[in-house]
């Protein structure tokens, strides 16, 4: 719809401009035969800006006034970088002027009317149970009705509700299964990560009290990691405090949890960071990443990339890839283990390649297909991920962004080695989480840049 607006926007201003006689007399006239080449290379670029600036984030039974607002926002970015930067110099001031009003009319009724048209035909689909969220409730047996209640009464949200874990203020071990209603067969607080699974959550509401931090802190842990938004009762704010975004749902209050870290426009340039130095990186050096294979292969036994599969964003498992640094099948007779400083499974190639860093170079492959990123939480093995998010509070929350080839933890503190090491390096990896900016990450770039030229990386 976008892209049918934005082209009847081109062709509207072309026809005003060089047929109607509407704008100032033009100072260039195009070819006819370059006219369509022309209106698509603009439609291209309005649809590239509005990816850029998050337009294309799901926007679930969210207010149609705020999208609105935030198009004629982007619009108008959009229009400035277009003319001052590609037409101003073909223009006068008074012609500049005029043609940048029109167009920006044009492109902002017309997008915004074809955005009101889909909108408008996906509210009509929710209120007929198309397309609706699946939701799961966590809370008191005396407030679980009432909440179900109030979201039974509120169709325009969209939620489904498909299951609840209901507690029961008795005691710790008291936890009740939800009647036939939430389809509930007497699951515990734990089971909240398999029922997410299971039921194909979307959202979590969580009916809780001003006094249960220990509970709220309980099933944020439990959720971390997973494609769910969770959601609060507002009386809970105090609690969070920074962690959340108040949101109004039609006449459904709720709290969002821990919203998106970063956002739409420095997401879009991360990811383009991403994918031009990856890019970069691999075929400028390589010739020397095909001599370091070479060099792999000639000294010691087995393959020069060691594949490895590790937990990612949303705690989905992926193959890594690495040079090779160890003996072959070094955790053969071990199992997993941590690397240590002095390992004797390091071949001499290995240790400098760690030294160095040039290790992660074929990882720059994963932040091509994007299950990683140059800056965050290093993945780690499904194996010591399952272990680690019991022994630590909120490891899991480091799944909530993608991983990184280098990272905020990697800068500031040493290889992993102990249980000890993990959790200090946890607590760099949140901060970075809940501090996330283009400028923290092109800070950790550099000093990686720095540590890899003086060789100090272990």
């Amino acid at each position: 719809m976008d892209a049918v607006a934005v082209a009847w926007a081109n062709q509207l201003w072309y026809w005003a401009r060089f047929d109607w006689g509407w704008l100032p007399e033009p100072v260039l006239i195009p070819e006819p035969s370059t006219v369509p080449a022309i209106l698509a290379l603009l439609t291209g670029f309005w649809l590239l800006v509005f990816t850029f600036f998050g337009l294309y984030r799901e926007r679930y039974a969210a207010s149609r006034f705020d999208e609105l607002v935030t198009i004629s926002k982007v619009v108008t970015i959009g229009i400035l970088v277009l003319f001052f930067l590609l037409f101003i110099e073909t223009l006068d001031a008074y012609s500049a002027r005029v043609n940048l009003l029109f167009y920006w009319l044009a492109v902002i009724l017309l997008v915004s009317t074809g955005r009101i048209v889909v909108r408008s035909v996906q509210k009509v689909l929710i209120l007929r149970g198309k397309g609706l969220h699946r939701a799961l409730i966590v809370g008191w047996t005396d407030v679980l009705e009432s909440l179900h209640k109030e979201v039974a009464r509120y169709p325009e949200a969209g939620l489904d509700i498909v299951g609840a874990i209901r507690l029961s203020r008795e005691g710790p071990n008291s936890e009740q299964a939800g009647d036939s209603q939430f389809n509930g067969n007497g699951h515990r607080v734990e089971d909240l990560p398999r029922l997410i699974d299971e039921l194909e959550v979307q959202d979590v509401l969580i009916a809780l009290g001003p006094n249960d931090g220990d509970q709220l802190m309980d099933v944020l842990r439990l959720c971390d990691g997973k494609a769910v938004r969770l959601k609060l009762v507002p009386n809970f704010y105090s609690i969070i405090g920074g962690m959340a975004r108040t949101e109004h749902m039609y006449g459904l209050p709720l709290i969002e949890v821990l919203p998106e870290p970063m956002q739409a426009w420095e997401q879009s340039v991360k990811r383009l960071l991403d994918f031009v130095i990856s890019f970069l990186v691999l075929v400028v050096g390589l010739p020397i990443w095909i001599l370091i294979s070479l060099l792999i292969r000639i000294s010691s036994k087995g393959p020069a990339i060691y594949r490895q599969k590790r937990i990612g964003q949303k705690s989905r498992e992926f193959t890594m890839y690495k040079f090779r640094t160890m003996t072959d099948n070094a955790e053969a007779k071990t199992g997993p283990v941590w690397a240590a400083e002095d390992d004797p499974r390091y071949t001499k190639l290995g240790r400098w390649l760690r030294k160095t860093r040039l290790d992660e170079v074929p990882q720059f492959f994963n932040v091509l297909k994007g299950n990683m990123s140059l800056v965050g939480p290093r993945p780690e093995r499904p194996f010591f991920v399952e272990q680690l998010s019991q022994e630590i509070p909120l490891y899991s929350r480091r799944h909530r962004v993608k991983p990184g080839i280098t990272g905020w933890a990697q800068v500031k503190w040493h290889y992993d080695s102990s249980l000890e090491d993990v959790q200090q390096k946890v607590k760099y990896d949140l901060f970075y989480i809940e501090n996330m900016s283009l400028r923290r990450d092109l800070q950790i770039l550099f000093r990686t840049v720095y540590t890899a030229l003086r060789g100090s990386g272990r």
